[in-house]
């Protein structure tokens, strides 16, 4: 049983007619006619008393319904379809990490929804490998994310580098690491710190850095916002290593200190864009895509040549 048949078949109920429904369907009554005599064999029943009028038999009568709603479930179908590869889609599902949110991505959610008014875009902010798992679950159209080669290896997927950047730390402004105009890894060893909660991209990095030192890592207290880091920070006790996107807000706040480390070489983090093959042809994606990639801050401008 083909789909044409079936078309065949309603265009015949329709239209009353073999000839007509020939005429609809652009095809030979021959061809019509043949079409109606295969899908009757596959069902061993008559579906039309052959007489001047195509007649439904009762077979047909109780085939109609069935058949109206498969052809218009298939034309709904291809209009979704055809609709998509011509940008038409009611949303578009961001993923990103929360320094982006906030500092990188503002100005060109504004240019998106400038260029397709129609389009819901929805922006969620996530730790980078649940950014990557909703991406590959199809819950979003593209993450931006601090890079993990383990989670976007694989044929379908398009990655982006959009820059790379420095890991900073963040301090109350009274602690004894704030003195430092760049603090020494041998000092920050010593201090117990707030990270970032499992699943999270930074926890990893840090991690990974203090086992390369041969040193333990005291992390004290997990947190998953930059409101929360700073929160925590500014009682004094506690110091968090966090990328310089993150730290934008600390700048400007006369509580904290932001310092770099005095030897940074190759501790920084790398932050790409992800989505899929078959996404990257939508137009509403595409266009995203390239917002992006055009709208990449100046001061990561230079990272990004020379990364």
């Amino acid at each position: 049983m083909r789909l044409e048949q079936l078309q065949a078949f309603l265009a015949i109920a329709e239209t009353g007619s073999f000839q007509k429904a020939a005429r609809q369907c652009g095809v030979t009554q021959s061809t019509i006619s043949r079409q109606i005599q295969s899908l009757e064999a596959d069902l061993g029943v008559e579906l039309f008393h052959r007489t001047s009028y195509a007649k439904l038999t009762l077979g047909g009568e109780s085939l109609l319904p069935r058949v109206r709603k498969i052809c218009q479930e298939w034309q709904t179908a291809t209009q979704e379809l055809t609709d998509l590869i011509a940008g038409k889609q009611p949303e578009l599902c961001i993923a990103a990490i929360h320094s982006l949110c906030a500092s990188y991505l503002p100005p060109v959610l504004q240019k998106f929804c400038h260029d397709y008014p129609e389009v819901q875009l929805r922006v969620t902010s996530l730790g980078s490998d649940r950014a990557l798992k909703v991406l590959k679950d199809g819950l979003v159209d593209l993450a931006i994310v601090m890079n993990n080669r383990f989670l976007i290896t694989g044929k379908e997927m398009v990655v982006e580098a959009l820059y790379e950047e420095p890991i900073e730390v963040l301090t109350s402004v009274h602690h004894p690491l704030a003195q430092y105009e760049h603090i020494p890894w041998s000092e920050l060893v010593r201090y117990p710190q707030v990270v970032f909660k499992d699943g999270y991209g930074m926890q990893r990095l840090v991690q990974d850095k203090f086992e390369r030192l041969e040193a333990k890592l005291q992390a004290a207290l997990e947190v998953n916002t930059l409101d929360a880091f700073r929160g925590v920070v500014r009682q004094g006790e506690l110091v968090a290593l966090l990328p310089h996107s993150a730290l934008m807000e600390a700048r400007n706040d006369s509580t904290l200190a932001v310092r770099p480390l005095a030897d940074n070489s190759g501790f920084t983090r790398r932050v790409v864009m992800v989505t899929t093959q078959d996404r990257l042809q939508i137009p509403p994606i595409k266009n995203f895509w390239q917002l992006v990639i055009e709208n990449i801050p100046p001061q990561f401008q230079q990272q990004r040549s020379a990364s």
